[in-house]
C-alpha cells in the first residue's frame, strides 16, 4: 500500500496535524500533494465577462474534481464536492465539514458600501468554486437574480491579486485572501462565509481515511486553544507577493473543521439549490442519485 495522499485547502490543520506528530501517532504513511487547485493561479490580468470565460478560467473546482486529482483526500465548498460526489468521481465524507469565512470586498475608496450597491456590478469569483456559488447565495437576499453579475477570473491568488492592483473592483475571498483584504483595509460589502466539504477518492483506504481525519481533530482543538501558535503557516499558504504586503500574525484562524454530520437533509437541501439555480449541469442520472450511494457515513 502506498502513501496516503493529502492535498491541503489553505488551511492550518494538515500543518498543525505534521507539526505535532499527529498523522504519525495515527499511524498514517503520508504526504501532501505539492500544489492543489487553491494555491495555484491561472489568470493576473484582465477580467474575463461571465459570457465569455476562455477555457483555463471555465474549470474550477468542480472540473478539478471531477477530473480526478492526484490525492486520496481533498477539499473545497460543499456544493462542488456534492456535485461531484452526484457525478461518480469520488465520495463526500459525510462525518465532517468545514465553515470558512468569506466575504464580498470592495476597496476603501469605491462607491460599494451595500449589497444593494452591487446591482449589475461585476463580481470577480472563480468558475464552479466556492467564490461561485457562495456570491449567489450571498447577494440573492438582496438583489433579484438577473442582478447579480459575476464575472470569471480565476483562483483566490488571482481574485486577491486583480483586486490590490485594482483591475476589478468587487472581489469574492475566503481564507487567506479574506484575511488579506481585511488587514489591507478594503471593504467587506457583505458576509459569504460558506460550508466546504472533503472528497475522497474512489481507491482511497477506509482505515487510511479515518486516522487522517483522527489527526485532523487533534489538529482543530490545538487551532481552537491556541490559534496564534499557527497563523506562521499561512505563509505557506500565501505566494511571496501577497504575503509580503501583510502580516500573517493578525490573520484569523480561517477555516474550522466541524466534526459533525453531513446529513442527508444538508445533501437534498444543496443538490435542490443548485438545481434550481442552474449552477452545475450533472445530467438526470445523478439528480435522482441518493444520499447513501455518494456520501461515506
Amino acid at each position: 500500500m502506498g502513501k496516503y495522499i493529502i492535498q491541503s485547502h489553505q488551511r492550518l490543520q494538515e500543518w498543525v496535524a505534521e507539526e505535532h506528530g499527529y498523522f504519525a501517532a495515527e499511524g498514517l504513511d503520508y504526504e501532501f500533494q505539492a500544489k492543489g487547485l487553491a494555491q495555484d493561479s491561472k489568470q493576473t490580468s484582465t477580467v474575463q465577462s461571465a459570457d465569455a470565460v476562455p477555457a483555463e478560467i471555465r474549470a474550477g473546482a468542480f472540473e478539478d474534481m471531477s477530473a480526478g486529482r492526484a490525492c486520496d483526500v481533498s477539499s473545497a465548498c460543499h456544493w462542488a464536492v456534492n456535485g461531484v460526489a452526484a457525478a461518480g468521481a469520488g465520495k463526500m465524507w459525510g462525518h465532517a465539514y468545514t465553515v470558512t469565512p468569506a466575504g464580498i470586498f470592495a476597496a476603501p475608496n469605491s462607491a460599494y458600501r451595500t449589497p444593494q450597491d452591487l446591482a449589475g456590478v461585476p463580481v470577480a469569483v472563480g468558475y464552479h468554486s466556492g467564490s461561485h456559488y457562495a456570491t449567489a447565495q450571498a447577494l440573492e437576499p438582496f438583489l433579484e437574480r438577473s442582478q447579480i453579475e459575476l464575472n470569471f477570473v480565476g483562483l483566490p491568488n488571482d481574485r486577491a491579486r486583480l483586486l490590490v492592483r485594482g483591475e476589478v473592483e468587487v472581489a469574492n475571498l475566503f481564507g487567506a485572501q479574506y484575511y488579506l483584504a481585511e488587514q489591507l483595509g478594503y471593504r467587506k460589502i457583505t458576509d459569504a462565509t460558506f460550508m466546504v466539504g472533503f472528497l475522497v477518492a474512489p481507491g482511497a483506504d477506509p482505515e487510511e481515511t479515518k486516522k487522517y481525519f483522527q489527526a485532523l481533530r487533534r489538529a482543530q482543538t490545538d487551532i481552537d486553544l491556541h490559534a496564534e501558535r499557527y497563523k506562521k503557516y499561512w505563509l505557506r499558504e500565501l505566494p511571496e507577493d501577497l504575503a509580503e504586503l501583510v502580516d500573517v500574525s493578525r490573520f484569523g484562524p480561517g477555516e474550522r473543521i466541524v466534526f459533525e454530520p453531513y446529513t442527508k437533509e444538508m445533501y437534498d437541501t444543496t443538490q435542490q439549490w443548485m438545481d434550481a439555480h442552474g449552477l452545475l449541469d450533472l445530467g438526470a442520472s445523478s439528480t435522482a442519485t441518493r444520499y447513501a450511494d455518494v456520501v461515506l457515513t
